[in-house]
């Protein structure tokens, strides 16, 4: 376990200075509207990737199962910044169809990504845990859909050039499937949690009283 966490860092932290590095040469620019084939396939392959890896080899898969769920949903906090997009819509620099979906829903998540961690992150709320997690995961897809789309509704204002440039690139090809993919290990260890049983319980209460 202690080499696949070594490995797993430093995959992780090839991934961010690979998408930083890509953009900083801006391979990722978007100014004319096109598809953004290379922010696709940036964000896309890591998530392709990670599944696979999640299906074929047991010791990932329970390397994966043994990270803190607490941990994994605590770095969710991060998407508070999603308000950035709801300023940069006030300023006309993102088109409001995408940036109050996807700046509200990550203002939601990582408000109450605390909560979800410290709170929800045990048998005894499985289903509300797997709940918050699959509204995160809903949050992303909605965002990225919104995102892409948006270059194909013919209708004037801002257009979604800043997500393709230094900084707020590294949302797209790094946070979002990364994110991602902590919300699917999430769900994955709650779905295997099982509530202790009212003896269980009652057991371990009279353990602690005596």
């Amino acid at each position: 376990m202690t080499n696949y966490k070594k490995l797993i860092t430093g995959l992780i932290a090839a991934w961010f200075v690979f998408a930083l590095s890509a953009s900083a040469l801006h391979l990722f620019d978007n100014a004319y509207q096109q598809i953004g084939v290379s922010v696709a396939l940036a964000a896309g392959v890591p998530v392709l990737a990670f599944f696979a890896w999640l299906a074929v080899s047991q010791n990932f898969r329970e390397f994966a199962l043994s990270v803190n769920p607490r941990v994994l949903t605590f770095w969710q906090t991060a998407r508070i910044l999603g308000a950035v997009f709801v300023i940069l819509e006030a300023m006309q620099l993102l088109p409001a169809r995408f940036a109050l979906s996807a700046g509200y829903g990550d203002i939601f998540i990582g408000a109450t990504a605390w909560f979800a961690a410290t709170r929800l992150a045990k048998p005894a709320n499985r289903a509300l845990f797997i709940l918050w997690q699959t509204l995160g995961i809903v949050d992303l897809v909605s965002a990225v859909t919104l995102g892409v789309t948006a270059q194909f509704v013919h209708a004037p204002g801002p257009s979604m050039y800043l997500m393709t440039v230094l900084p707020l690139s590294l949302i797209p090809t790094f946070l979002v499937p990364l994110f991602l993919m902590f919300h699917v290990i999430s769900i994955a260890q709650a779905s295997k949690w099982r509530e202790a049983s009212p003896r269980l319980q009652s057991a371990r209460h009279g353990s602690v009283v005596a």
